[in-house]
């Protein structure tokens, strides 16, 4: 079990959600996902200037409750955002950092996960596509395992390809949904939705890889 937020959230099947990007007053102002009943489970909202600022993102439950603080660090121009148990407070150790290794061309994301002495997490794909795979690997060996993906989302009954504000993120046995959810949320900082170049390639995030590790 890889548990970061909460063990209820690290199911013993494979979890689909589906992730939808919801747009109260301006575009992309917030997210919502749902399990495979249909119940919501996670969301984050934002009502737009004025209100919270964009460089704080609380993940919460369906009730309301605060799961993680995503909180970006500023000046920065490599994007280090900070994730924090709960509401964050004064003096609060963070759980996990992201930052690009790089502001220009192809780059990588390092996540530093506290209290991980051994293993690695890689997001490799293009978030802005909506194709990206997570997987865990260990500094020990090479071996890779899979624990979560985001891929376009496919209506049943027409079998046609939604838009992007909607897609799936698939969340392999034992992994922590939360937390996973909480780099989706990073992610789409970080890329948001770029456009693609007539040939298909993502000129920003392809390849784009996620590492997770202790300091």
């Amino acid at each position: 079990m890889k548990m970061i937020v909460d063990e209820k959230y690290c199911y013993g099947e494979e979890t689909h959600l589906t992730v939808h990007k919801t747009s109260v007053f301006f575009p992309g102002d917030g997210f919502v996902a749902y399990d495979s009943h249909g119940q919501l489970m996670f969301r984050f909202e934002s009502y737009g200037p004025g209100s919270r600022p964009i460089d704080e993102i609380v993940l919460m439950d369906a009730s309301g409750k605060s799961l993680l603080t995503l909180s970006r660090k500023k000046p920065s121009l490599h994007q280090r955002w900070e994730g924090y148990f709960g509401e964050k407070k004064e003096d609060q150790e963070p759980l996990f950092t992201t930052h690009r290794s790089s502001i220009i061309g192809r780059s990588e994301v390092l996540v530093e996960v506290y209290g991980d002495a051994d293993e690695e997490y890689h997001i490799q794909g293009s978030y802005t596509k909506r194709c990206c795979t997570f997987y865990k690997s260990s500094r020990q060996n090479s071996s890779r395992e899979p624990v979560a993906e985001i891929k376009r989302k496919v209506d049943p009954t027409t079998h046609a390809m939604l838009g992007k504000d909607v897609f799936l993120l698939v969340v392999k046995p034992a992994f922590d949904c939360a937390f996973a959810m909480s780099l989706v949320l990073i992610l789409d900082q970080m890329y948001g939705d770029r456009d693609v170049s007539d040939d298909g390639e993502d000129r920003h995030d392809v390849g784009t890889i996620l590492e997770a590790s202790a300091p």
